[in-house]
This record gives structure tokens, C-alpha cells and sequence, in this order.
């Protein structure tokens, strides 16, 4: 499952505007989601659903499921974790387990993907992805847990850490893959031009 919002100027990758501009910043959004769906597909492991903020009917969205053959849901009301807890919650009822990534993180790799699923398929209960900014950008469970979910704060340097916490007091098995990065402030994208599919980024 991705999960992305609607690529609408001036309410995506905000703090990318300076550099950017709005226009700039949004399309950038855009090319960052098909990449991430893209990768989903060449990983093979499973399925991949566009989870969508705040619904599908963005034009952008209903041409990713023409071209990419992806099924398209809308995410839930409320904050990241309630969003997350009900999409993970529908996609363990149907499958054994799921994973969710956002789709700004360009370090994430099929390979990676597999090593996630693998590593389900295993057993673990849970496997994560940790960001240097100090959330995460890949979370897969096999059960579930609301408090992986609440009284976190999202955007935050604590995100993982708590997390941890939470898993460890679950009892849980977890695996850790190699921390990514993900592209949210003006200094990403520095990084970001050095990747060949990025090369060409316009700076404003």
C-alpha cells in the first residue's frame, strides 16, 4: 500500500516551495509517487494499492490506476496514525499481511521490498523501515495493535523510537531494515540530484 496525497500546488512538499515553487514542489510529488509505485511493481511480492489523500478523484490519481494498472482506495479520516491503523486493519483481513510505504522516499529499493516480505513471510510480526529524520517510511505487520498508532507524534525525530518502545512492550518480533532517507526540506534535494533518474531536477 502507498500512500500519497493529491498533488495539489501549495499543500505537498511545503517546505520544498522556497526551492522549487509551488508548481515545482508538487510535480516533483508526482514523479516521486510513480517512482515508489513503480518499484512496488518491479518487487513482485505483492499486489499495489494507491491509498489516496483526501480521495481518489484527483486526475492525477485515476491516470497512476489507467497506466499502472493499481487499484485505487481513499484514506481514512483523522491523523497519519488512524489513516494507517484502518488501511492496514482492511488489508489484514484479506491477506496475511501487508506492508504500507509513503512515497517520498527515494532510497527505498524492490530489493528492499522483497527483504520486507520476506522477513513477514517468516513470521515476524512486524518489519520497519527507520528514516533518519527519525519517523520510518516502510511498516509491515501481520497482526495488528492500536498502539502503534496513537499517541504518537507523526512528523516528529520520536516517531521510531517510540515505536520501539511500543513493539518491545507488545512482545513482538520485529525486523529493522538499513535506514532510508526521504525527501522533505531544500537540503534533500541535493542528495536527490545525484540519482540518475533525478538529474534533471529544476531548481527555482
Amino acid at each position: 500500500m502507498v500512500f500519497a496525497k493529491a498533488p495539489v500546488p501549495g499543500n505537498v512538499k511545503t517546505r520544498l516551495i522556497p526551492a522549487l515553487g509551488a508548481q515545482g514542489a508538487a510535480r516533483l510529488h508526482q514523479q516521486l509517487i510513480r517512482r515508489t509505485l513503480s518499484l512496488c511493481s518491479d518487487a513482485g511480492v505483492c499486489p499495489t494499492e494507491l491509498w489516496c489523500a483526501p480521495d481518489t478523484s484527483h486526475p492525477f490519481f485515476q491516470q497512476c490506476a489507467r497506466e499502472l494498472d493499481i487499484i485505487l482506495h481513499g484514506q481514512h479520516d483523522g491523523d497519519l496514525g488512524e489513516r494507517m491503523y484502518h488501511a492496514l486493519t482492511l488489508a489484514l483481513g484479506r491477506h496475511p499481511y501487508a506492508m504500507l510505504v509513503g512515497s517520498d522516499c527515494p532510497s527505498l529499493t524492490p530489493d528492499l521490498l522483497r527483504q520486507a516480505s520476506a522477513a513477514l513471510h517468516r513470521g515476524m510480526d512486524t518489519v520497519i523501515a527507520p528514516a533518519e529524520d527519525g519517523g520510518y517510511v516502510l511498516l509491515g505487520l501481520r497482526r495488528m495493535n492500536t498502539g502503534l498508532f496513537t499517541a504518537i507524534p507523526w512528523g516528529t525525530d520520536q516517531v521510531m523510537d517510540i515505536t520501539r518502545r511500543r513493539l518491545k512492550q507488545l512482545r513482538w518480533r520485529w525486523h529493522e531494515l538499513p535506514q532510508q532517507w526521504d525527501v522533505d526540506r531544500p537540503e534533500d534535494l541535493v542528495r536527490l540530484e545525484q540519482l540518475p533518474e533525478y538529474a534533471n531536477l529544476r531548481l527555482e
